[in-house]
């Protein structure tokens, strides 16, 4: 098959859009590891969450006000349920060998997944676009979505927030400190208790933002969770665990792998990721950019 410099790069900027959802699922993803040390199975669930309350606030709110209002009610929602979820269950457990948690937040799929059955019903839904990011730009002739430009707008426009976020503030610093000495934050006044909840509502709220963005690209479905959840995973483990630049970084390489890897063989883009996961794994276990020490 022959490609010309035009495809290609749509296929680029397709992958760019890839890797940005997949950046803001991975970021929460790997923030909750990096200073809580759980692994939280249920992410793709609050992303899940996201997506169908984007369907519902885009249905109830009329015009042009119905998208954008669920951009910004959609993941606050999701937060707000991640933040109970954190105080009522997840506290419990920080202390606990990891199976423990595992277990736990898989349980909460099925929960969230019977709760989302209850109020929305089995059927696929669809979320609509306001009419300014319909239509498409060509390339030469290869048409792409600008909704694709919206995504990878949103996703840098994170990234940077969070990196000021992280740098620049004391809240960040505070964040960082924990990650390595929480017992020492703890023993200068601070509480730990509640630094770990505003991370993980933090971090369900980036999960909630991305199902409300990807929504309109997706039918929404049960499960849906599930399906990106595994990508999030390998993205957390290429960059490093914890690591949120390691997670940007692996989401990019993630996102142009998947894209071009549906031009040469579309029926195994996705083994491409695992063969990726399988390598660093074996030859650097602690990541791209994760230390030696995590391993």
């Amino acid at each position: 098959m022959d490609f010309d410099a035009s495809m290609l790069f749509v296929q680029f900027i397709s992958g760019l859009s890839r890797a940005m959802i997949l950046f803001l699922m991975a970021s929460g993803m790997t923030i909750i590891f990096g200073v809580m040390r759980v692994i939280n199975f249920a992410h793709g669930a609050f992303y899940m969450i996201g997506a169908y309350m984007a369907f519902t606030l885009s249905s109830v709110l009329t015009g042009p006000l119905g998208f954008w209002g669920a951009l910004l009610i959609a993941p606050t929602i999701v937060c707000a349920i991640g933040g109970l979820v954190e105080v009522v269950l997840l506290r419990r457990i920080y202390e606990k060998e990891h199976l423990l948690q595992i277990l736990l937040t898989y349980a909460l799929i099925f929960v969230i997944n019977d709760g989302i059955k209850l109020s929305w019903g089995g059927e696929m839904k669809i979320v609509t676009l306001p009419e300014v990011l319909t239509g498409y730009v060509t390339f030469s002739g290869h048409p792409f979505p600008i909704y694709y430009f919206f995504i990878i707008t949103v996703g840098v426009l994170v990234a940077v927030l969070l990196w000021l976020l992280l740098s620049k503030t004391r809240f960040g610093k505070l964040l960082r400190a924990s990650a390595e000495h929480k017992d020492m934050v703890g023993l200068l006044g601070y509480n730990v208790g509640g630094l770990f909840t505003l991370v993980f509502i933090m971090a369900t709220w980036l999960a909630g933002l991305s199902g409300a963005v990807i929504a309109p690209t997706v039918r929404l479905s049960l499960g849906m969770g599930m399906d990106v959840i595994i990508e999030c995973f390998i993205v957390v483990i290429v960059g490093g665990l914890g690591n949120i630049w390691g997670a940007l970084l692996a989401a990019l390489i993630a996102g142009q792998i998947y894209a071009f890897g549906i031009l040469i063989l579309p029926n195994f883009a996705m083994a491409f990721l695992f063969i990726l996961a399988a390598l660093i794994i074996i030859f650097r276990p602690y990541g791209l950019l994760g230390r030696a020490t995590q391993a």
